[in-house]
């Protein structure tokens, strides 16, 4: 959620900054200022009220102390009271609107989010096989089983078996153990949430068409651990000396996928149920730039660990999503699609997710700020997956691993698949 503050304090620069997600986006945001000054002013006016009705009522009270004919300052009472309940309930309807409002304008865009299109920032390792390779699907063969997993749970559904599995668990410990060694602490965090923490991550209103919802319970089941590790604080004041606090949440995720199709269904590349590695952290206002740039380098790290060639791509302004003000993608070539896929994002959220859910810091001055938060995809598994498959394809079909995943696990290299 904006900060109304802000917009009080420079509605020029609010406007502009929302005219570049779109003129209809920035439009709204006269209304908000309307809202804000009809709640304003009914607010001043009944305090200005509640002055002159409770004068009243000490002159009533001390009329018939003594005996008087309070009549006349009765009725002038009632007439005063009657106009501090209305023009409360005018307040409330006011700031009623005024709430709903500004819950549908998404994060101000950083000045250096790219505009209007996608801006490659640099690119990483040889892009191999550029005339062509075996895709995920015809290397793991049987190790991918979508037909089973069709069978048992429709379309978009798999078992991952065998070696595939065991490469799976390595990756995922292998990136957590990483991410301890950069100060996140590990965290298995649920995967039912309740509608809060949907709204206050952004997600509401925005993306239901992708969610999962359980009505008997009024639950949701998430599509990334941030949700739940953004809310790992909600409605907290924490101590500002603690920061930055960061966290690396594993969980299943799952996203309906509504309307996606084509050739991004096949295989394992666009699923409704993933496994992912998610980064979050929480850093003081000035801190939220350079934290940015730490979980970007954390990503290339471990592309770069993994022995996968990507680029690194700034997202226009269009594609950040609701609650993001500046957020990169990385991009592994992926021989089998003979195109760069999105494997990894890290999103700055500034201040939008943190007011949303209420979590402050405290410093020196001994005032509650609101902090900001940040996220970023340590290892998004399915996609890792077929990366790892695709770019380490030999002819013969085996498939050579990484050598940083043995020790947690994984097999060194994958036979063949049985055709």
């Amino acid at each position: 959620m904006l900060d109304l503050r802000l917009i009080r304090r420079d509605p020029d620069a609010v406007r502009s900054a929302l005219a570049r997600r779109g003129p209809q986006v920035a439009d709204s945001l006269d209304r908000v200022i309307a809202l804000d000054a009809r709640w304003r002013e009914a607010t001043q006016a009944a305090e200005g009220l509640r002055a002159e009705q409770k004068a009243a009522s000490e002159r009533v009270a001390a009329g018939k102390r003594e005996g008087r004919d309070v009549g006349g300052e009765l009725d002038r009472l009632k007439l005063v009271s009657g106009e501090v309940k209305a023009l409360g309930e005018q307040a409330r309807g006011a700031d009623g609107e005024l709430q709903e409002l500004l819950r549908t304008l998404p994060n101000l865009p950083d000045p250096t989010a790219a505009e209007p299109d996608d801006e490659v920032l640099r690119i990483v390792g040889e892009a191999t096989r550029r005339d062509g390779g075996r895709d995920h699907l015809e290397l793991a063969g049987e190790r991918i089983d979508m037909e089973r997993g069709a069978r048992l749970s429709g379309a978009r559904f798999a078992y991952l078996r065998g070696d595939l599995a065991m490469l799976e668990l390595a990756l995922v410990q292998w990136a957590l153990t990483k991410l301890r060694g950069h100060g996140f602490e590990p965290v298995i965090p649920p995967v039912l949430v309740r509608e809060q923490a949907l709204y206050g991550t952004g997600f509401l209103p925005d993306t239901e068409q992708q969610i999962y919802h359980l009505p008997a319970d009024d639950l949701y089941l998430v599509g990334t651990s941030e949700v739940a590790l953004a809310s790992i604080h909600a409605g907290e004041i924490l101590d500002a000396a603690q920061l930055p606090l960061r966290y690396a949440g594993f969980s299943p995720c799952f996203r309906r996928e509504a309307g996606a199709a084509g050739r991004d269904t096949r295989g394992i590349f666009r699923v409704h149920q993933f496994d992912k590695v998610e980064m979050f952290s929480f850093v003081e206002p000035d801190a939220g730039k350079d934290e940015h740039e730490r979980l970007l380098a954390i990503e290339e790290e471990i592309l770069g660990e993994l022995e996968l060639p990507y680029r690194v791509v700034n997202i226009a302004v269009d594609d950040l999503g609701a609650s993001a003000a500046k957020k990169y993608d990385i991009e592994a070539w992926l021989p089998g699609q003979g195109r760069y896929r999105e494997l990894t994002s890290t999103s700055n959220t500034t201040d939008f997710q943190a007011r949303r859910l209420e979590i402050r810091a405290r410093g020196e001055s001994g005032k509650p700020e609101i902090l900001h938060t940040l996220n970023g995809t340590a290892v998004a598994v399915g996609r890792t997956l077929i990366a790892l498959l695709e770019n380490g394809q030999r002819d013969d079909g085996s498939i050579a691993l990484p050598a940083v995943l043995a020790a947690f696990g994984a097999p060194a290299e994958l036979p063949a698949a049985v055709t």
